[in-house]
């Protein structure tokens, strides 16, 4: 009995290894699948991400040439104002006084020269009729000329003086809004070595701009009038438009990484931009509607003779000889994978353009899957972490750059 027993088992254990190959191969061929996609027609786009600050699009700073008092302000903070109207006076007593003073040293200087050109002409009357002497016509010829010139500086320092007293009445240059008050009313400005600002006054804050700090890796790519949309964190849920309106030569270099700066328009109706916010900017630098795509996985894939053995399918005898500027995928026909020789244009995430090559709805092999393994859809998707192109449905509450 005991042999008996022994014998029974040795005969299973050898069953059992012969019918491992075969159910080895059998859950081989079900554990693998071939996953194809069609080609179809989508919205492909790229884009480059850059932050910013929002500015308005004319902004001036108005300060004064000269030193004094502060003495009346007629603005504040958000006060809108017209070209010429009155922001500030400084105190013109000074001003004046010193006017008063060159006024009548102007006086002085003119009944001197008015005096010195009388006897000039009536020297110069006697010298042509030798009736007085060389010495005494150049005395009087001095003395003219001395007088004239001490009236055309007096002439010029009352010119100075009229108009630093005018420039002690601050104006606006241009229509627009008080973005910014510097200075108070009995506050001391000295225009020494420079301008002091005392407003700062934006043009049209309908009318608003970006100035987006773009990497040197990406520069290459913005040009003017791409689409942009960025958001600010004021309005997190809101999406603006605009568009690129100047890329700038001059870089600018921090922490040794360097950016260039971008300029983009940005409608600005409802009055939510405000100065100074911080803009989180997309560029799209691509925008192709409507054209023939594949997944990209699919001119990475490269078939073996071995694996498609085992989900009982072929390779095609036609000879691969791939033309220059193509490139090749798979196509399956049947159990027979047959090659396809097409012609790509722009990549944008997970999708390449086809040019040619493939017809609408023409299925390519994307690569060889197991069943247990994450796939990758391989139709229309996009990437989750790619943006909405313009238009998205998302809550625009501003439309294209005007």
């Amino acid at each position: 009995m005991k042999r008996k027993t022994w014998i029974i088992s040795i005969a299973a254990v050898i069953v059992a290894l012969l019918c491992i190959p075969l159910l080895k191969g059998k859950a081989s061929s079900k554990a693998m699948k071939l996953e194809t996609a069609p080609a179809g027609r989508i919205l492909i786009s790229q884009t480059v991400t850059a932050t910013g600050t929002v500015e308005p699009v004319i902004k001036v700073e108005v300060g004064t040439q000269v030193s004094g008092i502060i003495d009346k302000i007629y603005v504040d903070y958000n006060s809108v104002v017209n070209k010429g109207q009155l922001l500030a006076e400084m105190d013109k007593v000074n001003l004046q006084a010193e006017m008063l003073s060159k006024e009548a040293e102007l006086a002085s200087s003119q009944t001197e020269f008015e005096y010195q050109e009388k006897n000039y002409n009536r020297n110069k009357l006697l010298h042509q009729k030798n009736l007085i002497s060389e010495t005494e016509f150049e005395t009087a010829t001095y003395n003219y000329e001395k007088a004239k010139n001490s009236y055309d500086r007096l002439r010029s320092d009352m010119t100075k003086v009229r108009r630093n007293l005018e420039y002690a009445t601050i104006t606006s240059p241009i229509d627009g809004v008080v973005i910014n008050r510097a200075v108070e009313e009995g506050q001391t400005v000295a225009a020494g070595f420079s301008t002091p600002t005392l407003f700062t006054i934006a043009n049209d804050l309908t009318q608003m701009r970006v100035i987006a700090d773009v990497d040197e890796a990406d520069i290459g790519q913005v040009t003017e009038g791409q689409n942009v949309r960025f958001e600010v964190d004021a309005y997190p849920e809101d999406f603006f438009e605009g568009k690129v309106t100047q890329v700038r030569l001059e870089a600018t270099t921090t922490s040794n990484v360097v950016t260039y700066e971008v300029v983009i328009s940005a409608y600005n109706p409802d009055l939510k931009l405000k100065p100074g916010l911080t803009a989180n900017v997309t560029i799209y630098t691509l925008e192709r509607p409507d054209v023939l795509t594949i997944p990209s996985k699919a001119l990475r894939f490269i078939p073996e003779e071995t694996q498609l053995q085992a989900l009982n399918l072929s390779l095609s005898d036609t000879p691969i000889d791939l033309p220059a500027g193509k490139k090749l995928v798979w196509k399956r026909e049947g159990s027979v994978l047959q090659p396809k020789f097409i012609t790509i244009g722009a990549v944008s995430g997970l999708m390449t353009e086809v040019i040619d090559g493939l017809s609408e709805g023409e299925e390519v092999v994307v690569e060889l899957i197991s069943n247990g393994s994450s796939v990758a859809t391989a139709t229309t998707e996009r990437s989750p972490f790619m943006p909405t192109p313009p238009g998205g449905n998302r809550n625009n509450k501003s439309t294209n750059s005007k």
